[in-house]
């Protein structure tokens, strides 16, 4: 009986001990993470060069479409399709028979009006007649005597030649033809691609940031001639040799398509470059102590593009820029930025204002 009753009080000791002695310790929750490691960079002050291209259409110095003043058939070419030439070489002859024809009946008027005039001036100088009779006749003479020289001029006109130094385009009319100055084509165009110029169109918008970027002189005018030289793409994507210089902007804007015309000059000594041929003009514009931003560091706010600044303690804080001009890695901002300010340069869209970091360079 004593044992059995001992038995119960350790029991009922051990059972208040376990309600009232054990202290169990509370669950902890996981560990935060640790701050992401991130590349950042040191920005540093260059000199940058933007280049802005657009599309142009080649010329050459001259091209000089040949028309013919008189109407005829094309007796004779004497020059070929691409065929280099000289100013004043002969091109094209054309049939003359017609006009030799009206050339010998001027000729006769001529003789005639001449007899007339010699006839009436003894009579004149006798008073047999009125000196007005004598002043008609001259007048007629000098009738003849014009309409002789305008036929002998265009049997001139005949004989066509190059009014420049080139090349020979396409001959649409050959030998037989009848030609004349009221047809749709002209008998061949001569080129002068000595120097070829360069066509190119831009807007409003490239336009002035075009002139910001040009030096200019002391009245405040565009100064083409001290304007960084330009490069020729050409149709097969690589630069044409020779730089070329912008000889002239149109400073006026065409009211329907918003647009202006400018030019670009190249020596073309080799012949290499063709008139109508195409390519694209790559103009340089420097930007003196200015920042390259990485496009993979900004991020949109707002329509605003902004980047982090790396602070002291490892954290980040976002600051806007002022953004001049876009590259193909990024933005050129020239100020608003302290140079050897840190910014985050990967995985800036997961970041937010005070967030920590792990700089990696």
């Amino acid at each position: 009986m004593k044992k059995l009753s001992i038995i119960g009080i350790l029991s009922a000791v051990l059972l208040l001990s376990s309600c009232f002695g054990s202290s169990e310790k509370p669950a902890q929750g996981p560990a935060a993470p640790p701050p992401p490691s991130l590349q950042v960079a040191k920005l540093e002050k260059q000199d940058l060069t933007i280049y802005n291209e657009f599309s142009t259409i080649l010329e050459g110095k001259q091209n000089v479409e040949i028309w013919p003043k008189v109407s005829g058939f094309v007796q004779e070419v004497y020059v070929e399709e691409g065929q280099k030439i000289k100013k004043g070489q002969l091109l094209f002859k054309l049939e003359t028979q017609t006009l030799n024809q009206d050339a010998n009946a001027a000729k006769a008027s001529v003789n005639v009006a001449q007899v007339e005039v010699d006839k009436l001036k003894p009579l004149v100088e006798k008073n047999i007649i009125s000196p007005v009779q004598l002043e008609t006749a001259k007048a007629q003479l000098a009738q003849a005597q014009a309409n002789y020289q305008s036929v002998t001029s265009n049997i001139g006109y005949s004989r066509i030649t190059s009014p420049v130094d080139g090349y020979i385009g396409e001959i649409p009319f050959k030998i037989g033809a009848l030609v004349s100055s009221a047809m749709a084509k002209p008998l061949t165009t001569v080129s002068d691609i000595s120097e070829v110029r360069a066509y190119f169109s831009m807007n409003e918008k490239e336009l002035l940031k075009l002139k910001e970027s040009l030096p200019k002189n002391d009245n405040n005018v565009l100064d083409l001639e001290q304007a960084p030289e330009v490069t020729l793409i050409m149709i097969n994507g690589e630069d044409y040799a020779e730089p070329g210089k912008i000889a002239m902007i149109n400073t006026i804007i065409n009211s329907t398509t918003g647009s202006v015309t400018a030019r670009a000059d190249f020596d073309n000594k080799n012949n290499l470059l063709s008139s109508g041929s195409t390519g694209k003009i790559k103009i340089p514009t420097i930007y003196s102590g200015a920042y390259e931003i990485p496009q993979t560091a900004t991020i949109d706010l707002q329509g605003k593009k902004l980047v982090y600044v790396l602070k002291d303690d490892n954290t980040v804080t976002t600051m806007p820029l002022d953004i001049i001009t876009t590259t193909q890695k990024g933005f050129v901002v020239e100020n608003g930025i302290e140079e050897g300010t840190t910014i985050v340069i990967e995985g800036v869209s997961k970041l937010k204002d005070g967030m920590a970091i792990n700089p990696a360079k």
